[in-house]
């Protein structure tokens, strides 16, 4: 599926280069288990990583052995507590909504959030032995005010230009702006993220998909979603997804990563993604 750069078929258009990245990885085993087998496939092009996980150090060691062809990134993450782990802002882990209403507050301290940057960050690293590919917020967190100008600070701090990540953008591809989700996560500080970060020199992706209610009940009904996403994601798009090989306990997408899991390892998934002229690519294109 990788394919060479610009390859398309004979006489027919360059292929357009897409990031497909499992959101969640080290989330539950399950999940870990999910994005190995699809990334050995050829299924998979990056993950994101939360680092906050109690074994995440153990789940970093079966990522090792992926690179490059599986890009790496930060799961940033405020909201996930991971049953008790105590490692975020202020203290314990928040709801999304608390986050939202503190950033729109002027709550969440830069100080604070850029500490934590650098304790996600420090165990990326000490896992992997490199800074990631790219970040990522897990509910896209990444993007809030406060969060998203400490983000700029420790990267500015941390990374020269050689080694600088790229950082994921919610700005919708095309008419995916008519989803009425995909709208509100990018107006709840996407497009000011977008634009303060590029200003910065920042890379980022040229389009994003993979929003949708987690309400497809079948492998047919999420299909139908991703052959949208498809027909809209520009060169150097993103699209998220959320697998899991079984039902994660007590997880609120426990039958959707299933789903997402059958339809990402099916070879419906493989001609979807070529009749749409598209071809999985481990980050966005800089300069």
């Amino acid at each position: 599926m990788s394919g060479r750069r610009g390859e398309g078929g004979k006489g027919g258009p360059p292929l357009r280069r897409l990031v497909l990245c499992a959101d969640d990885y080290a989330l539950h085993p399950l999940v870990d288990q999910a994005v190995q087998a699809l990334a050995r496939a050829g299924r998979l092009s990056a993950t994101s990583c939360m680092t906050t996980a109690p074994h995440w150090p153990a789940a970093a060691a079966a990522l090792r052995e992926l690179r490059p062809a599986l890009a790496l990134g930060l799961h940033f993450n405020l909201t996930e507590g991971h049953g008790g782990h105590d490692g975020h802002v202020q203290g314990g882990a928040l709801t999304l909504g608390q986050v939202l209403r503190r950033a729109y507050a002027g709550g969440l301290r830069v100080p604070a959030l850029r500490a934590q940057w650098a304790v996600q960050l420090d165990a990326f690293e000490r896992a992997l032995g490199t800074p990631p590919d790219f970040i990522d917020g897990h509910q896209h967190v990444h993007q809030l005010p406060g969060v998203r100008q400490a983000l700029l600070q420790e990267l500015q701090a941390r990374y020269g230009a050689h080694e600088m990540p790229w950082v994921r953008s919610t700005w919708p591809a095309g008419s995916l702006w008519r989803s009425p989700k995909a709208a509100a996560i990018a107006l709840l500080g996407g497009w000011t993220a977008r634009r303060q970060l590029r200003r910065a020199g920042v890379v980022m992706n040229r389009g994003f998909g993979g929003v949708y209610a987690f309400d497809a009940p079948d492998v047919a009904a999420y299909r139908a979603h991703m052959r949208r996403w498809l027909s809209q994601l520009p060169d150097g798009g993103l699209l998220m997804c959320h697998p899991a090989a079984a039902p994660v306990p007590r997880d609120g997408l426990a039958g959707q990563r299933v789903v997402e899991w059958d339809y990402l390892r099916s070879q419906a998934f493989a001609r979807d993604l070529a009749q749409a002229g598209c071809r999985l690519h481990q980050g966005p294109m800089r300069g």
